[in-house]
């Protein structure tokens, strides 16, 4: 085959392979994975069973960047093609027959399995895990970038037996041969490629069962014993609650939940095996401002919806994500009551009303929709239909969806045709409002709101008696401040109008012990009048990392000559995950005049400088970054770890370091000083910065 027709080959194949294959149905699989942290890489073996369903002369998987040491039809080698994006293979097969093709292939991911801090001598810091989101297990294993091929995959995993091997479905067995073990596990169940996954690190783990029997298996480090509870408070009520408010039984054999370093983000529904980020490890003064009880119930209600019933592609995403998102707001709901639940639903309001004010409003069937489309309009038009059948008509709705369509693929049609059989209302002015409208409809949903809490009805006649009324504001708050004693009314009456609010009405609102109340008067004031810096100073006793963060950040501002008082008090204090008190605190300690010998200083700068370092997440490394760039010189290390994180996996943390690259190259010593370390740089570091210094 010359260079010409070689060429039209692979255009051609890439372009019929982008489409599913309707001629063969891929049922089983058994995999053979041994992971190799020296290189990054993954070795395999898998053995897949399919049934051609029409005759056919091909078929292929997708498998990214492979290597293939054997490709075997029923047990004899095929003829076969690797484009490095797909495997190929060539045989006419016949209709109604099952064969079995056996894989062993060898890859160094691109992606989609991250290996971590093997290149360190940090004790207890080595992960593996994985994180499909959507597609792309087909970095290392052939398998399928469509989410409409369900198979039963069976994997077991050999690796160092000091380790924890965690994956899909039931652990059947374990076995040891010399420094190495294999770890057995099996599904019962199909499910899309895109949610096969595993992690490998060192955990403990807390069993539980569900009220049906479910296990429940519970990962924490082993050093977290004492975050165990107020990281995964509340897992077996949400289980519960779900299980019963989804009317269907749990559909797999158990649940995992795993906390990784550096996640990418929040949680991944892997079936039965949800991975998220481990910054939700946290202890019980942190679970004020950041638990992970909505991520917990989100991705927990994904196994029903998402796993259980799938997708057919992301023009139906709001099948997944809408609705996911609503059950955890249910699954809280029963948790801390209805008007935490409606005040949710008011904030989730607010933001969707200003994306639609800016022109920004999308309709839940775009598929390049934003995450807050998706996620909170697609939520709101849940609780909407709802409101429209009665709750009756919704569950049965419901029930009958996901019994009809368990472990297939669904379009939103398919939803509606089936809800709209529990209802005597014709759905489609639903659909058209909310499903294909992009704009918000605020007003009516305000009108909903006010209808079903009566402490939103108080604030919004609070709100327009504000734009309406000749009297005086602080009068008309404070009437609706003394009157009513939600909390949730407080504060927002603190966030919204804290510019209309005197000293003397402040410093009676810091007599509330709520804490998000008393977070509100923290975080809106800039600078304390000298009248309220008691007020202020008790905040520091908070049991709230965000409050005494703030209020010694304000504290320390505003009031010179008592700044090593405040640094005595909350010397010690880590905070939350991204140690967000322990960097200021170093931070203001090293500004401080007169408060450090120099020994200390230069400790406590060390430490301070040291927080960019590789060794720590993300989370941490952003704030040290953040912190340092706005009044020290970043050191040599500092700039090397900044390089680093430039080209970083997270997208998010790679954006933010790139922008702070972006910023120091317009100081010409800063520039030079890049370009001299760039001499100790190679790899992906090495051509980013030098991209960036032939850019400037």
């Amino acid at each position: 085959m010359n260079f010409i027709n070689s060429l039209l080959f692979i255009l051609f194949t890439g372009f019929l392979f982008s489409q599913p294959q309707p001629s063969v149905d891929f049922f089983k699989a058994d995999i053979d994975i041994i992971p190799d942290p020296n290189y990054k890489g993954i070795n395999g073996k898998v053995t897949y069973s399919f049934k051609v369903l029409n005759k056919t002369d091909s078929v292929f998987l997708d498998a990214k960047n492979m290597e293939f040491s054997s490709v075997l039809l029923n047990g004899k080698k095929v003829r076969h093609t690797n484009t490095k994006e797909r495997i190929i293979f060539y045989k006419k097969l016949r209709a109604d027959k099952t064969y079995k093709l056996t894989l062993d292939y060898s890859t160094i991911p691109e992606q989609t399995v991250y290996f971590l801090g093997w290149e360190d001598s940090i004790p207890d810091n080595n992960q593996i895990w994985t994180q499909g989101q959507g597609k792309y297990t087909s970095y290392w294993l052939p398998s399928f970038d469509d989410m409409n091929e369900k198979v039963e995959f069976d994997l077991s995993i050999t690796f160092d037996k000091s380790y924890d091997v965690i994956a899909n479905g039931k652990l059947t067995d374990t076995i040891i041969k010399e420094s190495m073990r294999t770890w057995f596990f099996d599904m019962n169940k199909p499910m899309s490629s895109y949610l096969l996954a595993f992690a490998i690190g060192d955990y403990n783990c807390k069993k539980i069962k569900s009220k049906s029997g479910i296990p429940l298996e519970l990962y924490y480090y082993p050093g977290d014993s004492l975050k165990e509870e107020p990281t995964y408070r509340y897992s077996k009520e949400i289980f519960d609650f779900l299980s019963d408010e989804i009317g269907i039984a749990y559909p797999w054999q158990n649940y995992k939940q795993i906390p990784v370093r550096d996640f990418l983000y929040a949680g991944m529904e892997n079936t039965g095996t949800t991975i998220f980020s481990d910054g939700y490890v946290i202890d019980s003064i942190a679970f004020v401002d950041k638990n992970y009880v909505n991520v917990n119930a989100h991705e927990m209600a994904h196994q029903w919806f998402g796993n259980l019933v799938t997708e057919k592609d992301g023009n139906h995403h709001w099948l997944h994500e809408g609705f996911a998102t609503y059950y955890a707001l249910l699954a809280e709901k029963k948790l801390f009551g209805e008007d935490y639940f409606y005040w949710k639903l008011y904030e989730s309001a607010k933001q969707l009303q200003l994306l639609d004010s800016q022109g920004k409003g999308e309709a839940l069937t775009n598929p390049k929709a934003s995450s807050l489309t998706f996620y909170e309009k697609g939520a709101w038009a849940l609780h909407i239909l709802r409101n429209t059948l009665g709750d009756k008509a919704f569950r049965e709705g419901m029930q009958s969806y996901l019994k009809r369509f368990q472990y297939s693929n669904v379009t939103i049609s398919d939803f509606i045709g089936e809800m709209q059989q529990f209802t005597d209302s014709d759905l489609k002015e639903f659909e058209q409002t909310w499903l294909l409208d992009t704009r918000f409809p605020y007003e009516e949903v305000k009108k909903l709101l006010a209808e079903s809490s009566a402490d939103l009805q108080t604030y919004f006649d609070l709100q327009w008696k504000l734009t309406s009324s000749n009297t005086n504001n602080e009068q008309l708050i404070k009437k609706v401040w003394d009157h009513y004693s939600s909390p949730r009314i407080k504060e927002n009456i603190i966030l919204d109008y804290h510019k209309s609010l005197s000293e003397s009405f402040l410093k009676n609102a810091f007599t509330t012990e709520d804490l998000k109340t008393r977070q509100a008067l923290c975080i809106t004031t800039d600078r304390i009048p000298s009248g309220l810096i008691k007020q202020f100073e008790s905040l520091l006793q908070d049991n709230s990392y965000i409050t005494i963060e703030n209020a010694l950040y304000r504290l320390w501002i505003s009031h010179p000559d008592l700044r090593i008082i405040y640094l005595e008090k909350t010397k010690g204090i880590i905070g939350l995950p991204n140690k967000n008190v322990r960097l200021l605190w170093l931070f203001l300690a090293v500004l401080t005049k007169n408060y450090l010998d120099d020994a200390q200083k230069a400790d406590y700068t060390e430490e301070l400088f040291g927080y960019t370092s590789t060794e720590y997440s993300v989370e941490v490394r952003q704030n040290a970054f953040s912190l340092l760039a706005e009044v020290f010189p970043l050191t040599d290390q500092n700039l090397l770890d900044l390089i680093d994180a430039s080209v970083h996996y997270s997208w998010q943390f790679r954006n933010f370091a790139r922008n702070l690259i972006e910023r120091l190259l317009k100081d010409e010593k800063q520039k030079e000083r890049l370009r001299k370390l760039s001499k100790e740089l190679n790899g992906k570091e090495l051509r980013y910065i030098k991209t960036k210094l032939e850019v400037e």
